[in-house]
Formats: C-alpha cells, structure tokens, sequence
C-alpha cells in the first residue's frame, strides 16, 4: 500500500478547496446557489459530423479522440479519434478497428482508415482457434512521457462470433506514433495472478494521469461467482510499456443485477470522482487520493429526484472553474430510445452534494431514435473540449432498422461537439 507521504501527496495534487465565506442574513442555501452561478464555466457549442455510415450491416461505435500537442497546422493539436466497426447482427460484436486524423481543429479530416496494428487476433490453435478484438478503447494523452496512450480491453468470441463464455477479458493499450502516424500493436496489461482478475478490463474508463508520469485507470472486474466490481489501478507508464503497480479499494454492490461497471475518473479541485455504471441506475462517489473512496450514492438532481441514467455510461468534463457529467436518462421524451440512451446531456455538478444541477443541463446531441450511450471527452486546449459518440445502429427494436425507414431520422453518424470555453481551462496540460 502507499506510505502515507505518498497519499498525502496525491490527496493534496493542486491545492485545496477555497473556504465558504459565511454572510450574514444568506441562508446557507442561498449561498450554495450563488457560489453554483459564480463557478459556472459558460460554454458554447459546436457539433460537426465527419463521417457516418450504416448499411443494415455494420456502424461505426466507441468514437473518442486523443491529442498530440503541436502536431497539427500551425501549432494545433492534432486529433486522432479511433472506432470500432459494430455488427449490428451479433451482441457486441466488433470487427475492426480504425481512426480519423485532424490537424486543424476538426475542419478537415483524413479517414477513416483501417488500423490492423489494433484490429482483431486470431488465437489458440485448431478447433479453439477464436478470434479476440480490442474494443471500448479510449485514447489519450500522457503528457510526462509526450505519448498519446489509448487504452480498453479485450472481447473474446467463438469462432462462430459469440462472446466466449466463460468469458475471459484484459486490459489492453497501444501508443500512437505521431511522426509514422501509426499505432504500435496493442498490449494486454499484465495483472496479478488472481482468479478474481481474469475477467478484468478498462473498457470505456477514463483515466487520471498523475504529474510524476504514474497513471490512475479505473477497471472493472468479475471475480467467480459474483458478480462485476470495480476499483482504480495505480500503473506505470513509460511510454512504452504500461504496469500495474497496485489496486485501491474493491467497489461492489449486494443486489442481483450484473453489478458495477464502465467507471470513469475526474480530479477537481483537489479531490478524485468516480461515477459508475449499474443496470438500475448510476452512481457516484468521490475520494482524496483516487484509491480509497466514500460509499457511493446514486446520482441525484439538486432537487432530490433521480437523474435517471441506467445501465450505460457517464463521463466527466472537468474545467478548472467547473465541473461537468455527459449522460443519457429517462424522462426526455425518448421512451422509444434502447434504455433511454438519447439524447446526450451535459450538466454541472455539485462537488459538494454530489449532485446534478438541473437548470444547467443542456442537450449535446439530440436523440434520432439511435442510441448515443458510448461516447468519449477530450480536453483538447485551454479553449475548448471535445465530447465524441455515434449513432448505435443496432437492427433489434422498433427503430434500429435502415435509415429509409427510421422516422426518427438516425442515419449512423459519428458526432463531433466541441465544447468552446468563454473562459481558458486553466486546468488543461499538455
């Protein structure tokens, strides 16, 4: 475990809280309420599409975008987003791995282009040859090596494309070399030997990298017999190679649903989030030092009701003013959405209540009858942040057929929205 020099400095990473200044005749209530609008980060928001594609057969899914600082025209970042191709036929079946380039902000784009560096492995030998995909995977960059590192996990299937049971899952990663504008062959992280460990991955997590180049990635795992839980990995990375160092606490929930799933990590003003995936609802929690974290609690409004988000992802957008969930939920008017996963939200939270502020929600991609469940983000300067997802174009339902017939209107488009900064990121890092 960490000596408690250690701890202290990840609990203390970039300062503490400022203080609550009390006045008086302001009820606390009213006091919260005005620190909420002084702290608003104030945005605006551009959507761009850059491609899409649905035949009946197969769409494009997990779009999410990493950066390589000063490689694109002029000085910009260039942006390098990666898919998966989806058979729409199958149940998470994913064939191929590819990746868009930008290198001036997502004016244009080059791609997409098959990357068979990442693509799907034959393995095993005779009749137990199966095929196994790198999948769920998120690129993003590691700024104390200058490395943009992209990580996942492995779906292992049957020969005849069925997810393998039992199933057997890794966390998987593989670099982008900007100068070959290439991805080196991706890796399987290695894990300690434990049974509980080999059904373990980091499939569509977002990760914390720490100033000394050690690397905060949340996993979810399914030891025998139970079902998922989740805990954050402490690994280090350099540049090359990714190891696991140690875990922090177990995450699990006591109920007959498959578990917790799909974390993602933020660090805000001197404190860790982690949010959680649960087929009845999302959860929340929060931490020090990114291992040992609060009991969760599941995410609210401001006003006590439920957010409504189930059995999909929520993803942070951290601004040094403010923080921000992205996430789907009930209640808007999308009844005929697979659970309910569009449109795409973003809102404001509450560090303190751990809470969503519902007057700050906004719709970042509006609901076409596909779902928009598996996105990404990326801070990509101090001026602004992208959020990435496509539409899931799956044939089962009322309404994932061909586009011609579809009267919501989902052709299988891949989303790009920039999120524009009124005020600079003064937590960005490149």
């Amino acid at each position: 475990m960490f000596s408690l020099s250690r701890r202290t400095w990840l609990a203390t990473l970039g300062g503490s809280v400022p203080g609550v200044m009390l006045l008086q005749r302001w009820s606390l209530s009213a006091l919260l309420a005005q620190q909420e609008e002084e702290s608003a980060a104030p945005f605006t928001l551009r959507r761009l599409v850059p491609t899409r594609h649905y035949d009946g057969r197969w769409c494009w899914v997990h779009p999410r975008a990493g950066i390589v600082p000063g490689a694109g025209h002029n000085g910009a970042p260039r942006v390098v987003m990666t898919m998966n191709t989806l058979d729409v036929k199958g149940s998470d079946v994913f064939r191929a791995m590819y990746d868009m380039r930008s290198d001036d902000l997502g004016r244009t784009w080059q791609g997409p282009r098959k990357q068979p560096a990442l693509g799907v492995r034959f393995e095993g030998r005779g009749d137990r040859r199966h095929p196994v995909a790198l999948c769920d995977f998120w690129p993003c960059w590691h700024a104390a090596t200058g490395t943009l590192l992209g990580t996942g996990h492995t779906a292992q299937y049957t020969p005849r494309w069925h997810l393998a049971r039992p199933r057997r899952r890794h966390t998987a990663y593989a670099i982008y070399d900007a100068r070959q504008d290439r991805w080196t062959s991706w890796q399987r992280l290695a894990m300690p030997p434990e049974e509980k460990f080999a059904n373990a991955g980091a499939g569509c997590t977002q990760r914390v990298d720490l100033p000394d180049g050690t690397i905060l990635l949340p996993i979810y795992f399914q030891p025998p017999n139970g079902n998922s839980r989740v805990t954050v990995l402490w690994c280090r990375f350099d540049g090359r190679k990714l190891t696991y160092m140690e875990h922090g606490d177990e995450l699990a929930i006591a109920d007959k649903t498959r578990g917790l799933h799909e974390p993602s990590l933020a660090w805000f003003q001197g404190q860790y989030f982690l949010t959680l995936r649960n087929d009845r609802r999302g959860y929340v929690t929060r931490s020090r030092d990114g291992l040992h974290f609060e009991p969760y609690r599941p995410w609210t409004f401001d006003d006590g009701r439920e957010l409504g988000n189930y059995n999909t992802q929520q993803h942070w957008v951290v601004h040094s003013d403010a923080l921000y969930l992205v996430y789907t939920r009930r209640g808007a008017g999308n009844d005929h959405v697979f659970r309910h996963r569009a449109p795409l939200f973003i809102a404001q939270v509450d560090p303190k209540r751990l809470c969503v502020l519902r007057r700050t929600e906004r719709v970042l991609v509006p609901q076409r009858g596909a779902r928009l469940g598996n996105f990404g983000v990326t801070p990509v300067s101090p001026r602004e942040t992208w959020v990435t997802v496509s539409e899931w174009m799956q044939t089962w339902g009322p309404n994932y057929v061909l586009p011609v017939d579809n009267p919501h209107g989902a052709d299988g488009s891949v989303y790009v929205v920039r999120i524009l900064w009124e005020k600079p990121n003064r937590s960005f890092r490149s």
